[in-house]
């Protein structure tokens, strides 16, 4: 019997009686990780890391519901023994391993191999079959070092500053605003969104330490914004708020930045490839790394990847699932809250 199955409603452990990262409600759901398209309102309890309970918590008000784990510690469920181990993706990811009768099996969720000073570190995992991600996964996404991509930013901004622009960064609210906080907060003040303030109360109350950030309200006034840095969320990129500071320069941070010019491109002034996902380098050293026998890949370039590891010697199919970019996931939950609290940010 296989460990796991691709079903209408998610990843299904049939021995466990549980889903990895449901896209339906269920009665127990194990999450990966906190964004929007991996982790759903409605199911019915919740397992999770430590440190994906207060996102959890903060979009959904889940509580008694939402049993977590730390790292490396084994718990038995009908047989299942499941582990929890570092995916790099952002705070509190997870690889779900699973072992039954002397088969293993890790559902990777979405991660990313290098370091980026927040997350925990990615920890490959030996097994026999690996379900990976493909989000980049074409030979052409290739990150820079993070630290030069900061670099560059730190120059843009200062060259904005010396243009009486005001910098803007466009960013997911959870993990991406999070690496801008950390590795650009001793060069300016930073004002987020309140989505993304919000986020870093819920893990500073979890023991996390971010540096100090101020929410953006209508006290504020623009000439302040101007003399600092302002990151907020894709959902606001386009904003009729944006285009009312002081002459605006917009930077848009994903990794589709290192080839796209797509629509949100175009509305930009400067485009910095960072990434919370691996790169193609990266997932192919992660899954040479498992010696997994046989590599499952669920979203994103899932034909081209799958056909190159197959040619590769590397024994891997092709999944269809609803996982996708999570800036699309998380740009329907901040226009929800837009409209909800009637904020002009």
């Amino acid at each position: 019997m296989a460990l796991i199955e691709f079903t209408n409603k998610g990843i299904y452990c049939k021995q466990g009686n549980f889903y990895i990262d449901p896209w339906q409600p269920v009665d127990k759901a194990v999450i990966t990780h906190g964004h929007a398209d991996h982790a759903k309102w409605g199911n019915k309890n919740y397992l999770c890391h430590t440190l994906t309970k207060p996102i959890l918590t903060e979009r959904y008000g889940l509580i008694d519901n939402v049993e977590t784990l730390p790292y490396q510690k084994t718990i038995d469920i009908n047989g299942v023994k499941l582990t929890l181990f570092p995916a790099g993706h952002v705070i509190g990811s997870a690889q779900i391993k699973l072992e039954y009768k002397g088969e293993i099996v890790v559902v990777s969720g979405d991660y990313k191999t290098e370091y980026d000073g927040i997350s925990t570190a990615f920890e490959p995992v030996k097994c026999h079959t690996f379900v990976t991600e493909s989000t980049f996964g074409l030979p052409i996404y290739k990150w820079e070092p993070q630290q030069q991509i900061f670099d560059n930013i730190k120059n843009w901004v200062a060259g904005n500053l010396q243009k009486n622009k005001t910098s803007i960064l466009v960013a997911y609210s959870l993990g991406k605003a999070q690496r801008l906080i950390k590795h650009l907060a001793d060069n300016h003040p930073i004002y987020v969104h309140q989505t993304i303030a919000n986020l870093n109360l819920a893990f500073a109350d979890a023991g996390v330490n971010l540096p100090t950030t101020i929410k953006i309200n209508p006290e504020i006034k623009k000439d302040e914004l101007q003399k600092g840095l302002v990151i907020v969320p894709p959902a606001l990129a386009d904003s009729k708020w944006i285009k009312s500071l002081i002459n605006p320069a917009i930077g848009i941070c994903s990794g589709w930045m290192a080839v796209r010019a797509g629509r949100r491109w175009r509305s930009a002034d400067a485009g910095f490839a960072l990434s919370d996902h691996a790169d193609w380098p990266g997932l192919l050293t992660a899954i040479k790394a498992t010696e997994a026998e046989k590599v499952m890949v669920t979203h994103g370039s899932t034909a081209i990847f799958s056909r190159y590891l197959n040619e590769i010697g590397i024994s891997a199919q092709e999944v269809k699932t609803q996982y996708g970019d999570e800036e699309e996931a998380e740009e329907e939950v901040d226009e929800n809250e837009i409209k909800e609290e009637g904020t002009k940010i």
